[in-house]
């Protein structure tokens, strides 16, 4: 019963979670807990469940060319490269500190979303100007991802809208990123993770089919300025769970 009621409740996160190109990790990591499953095995198999859906989703997302290759590629590269002088360089500081910093930016963020309208960036943009923007924003997000631990998507999503990247474009090609992110998350965990069996059969099956789902939402049944308000809305949802986990840890 409680792989059960976890493939459900993977199902709703992931729907509403897939529409802004992030993994639902960070909200299945505690709910899996409250079901009584060890840490370890609860922290792999959300990451896991990440890259199914992001990889459900990006079939979805590449058919209808919304992945912004000049971006995804070295967002991907140069985020792979800093998370781990992110984490280095966090050893040293105050991490609630940090995380309070991260509860402000996303609040920031999620403004941005809700009420900013940036200039759309030019469809003809030249590759050299893309890959720079994806540098920039991969070497952002890799470093915050590895220096507080939390999912880079969170950065990658509203910097590019900020820049003027259409939100659903944003949003795709962010959900390719997450992809790899969260696989290399996965194996860190799984070694010292066991394998919950009905809990992996029945949250990898709500995991897909909720990423079916809000694929489907997003490419053909929402507009630009939707997608972007529910990134905003995940964004708060996001923080509100960070200042949850530092006001009762």
């Amino acid at each position: 019963m409680t792989a059960f009621l976890a493939g459900i409740v993977t199902f709703v996160f992931t729907t509403v979670l897939t529409i802004a190109g992030v993994g639902a990790a960070f909200i299945l990591i505690p709910v899996f807990l409250a079901f009584g499953i060890e840490i370890h095995t609860a922290m792999a198999t959300a990451l896991l469940l990440n890259a199914v859906a992001m990889s459900v989703a990006s079939v979805r997302f590449v058919r209808h060319r919304l992945v912004v290759w000049p971006l995804a590629v070295p967002v991907l590269l140069v985020a792979s490269v800093l998370s781990p002088v992110g984490a280095w360089v966090g050893q040293g500081l105050d991490r609630t500190t940090l995380l309070w910093t991260f509860v402000a930016f996303l609040l920031l963020a999620a403004g941005v979303m809700l009420a900013h309208r940036p200039r759309p960036l030019r469809r003809q943009a030249r590759m050299g100007p893309l890959l720079g923007v994806g540098a920039a924003v991969g070497g952002v997000a890799g470093f915050l991802g590895g220096l507080l631990g939390v999912g880079g998507g969170n950065v990658v999503v509203p910097a590019l809208v900020a820049m003027g990247v259409e939100p659903k474009k944003a949003s795709a090609t962010t959900a390719f990123v997450v992809i790899f992110s969260s696989l290399t998350g996965f194996l860190a965990h799984a070694s010292m993770a066991g394998i919950h069996l009905p809990l992996l059969a029945w949250t990898v099956a709500g995991s897909a089919a909720g990423a079916q789902l809000g694929a489907w939402w997003m490419t053909d049944r929402l507009q630009g300025s939707q997608v972007k308000r529910v990134i905003g809305l995940v964004l708060v949802a996001i923080a509100a769970r960070v200042a949850w986990g530092l006001l009762f840890p």
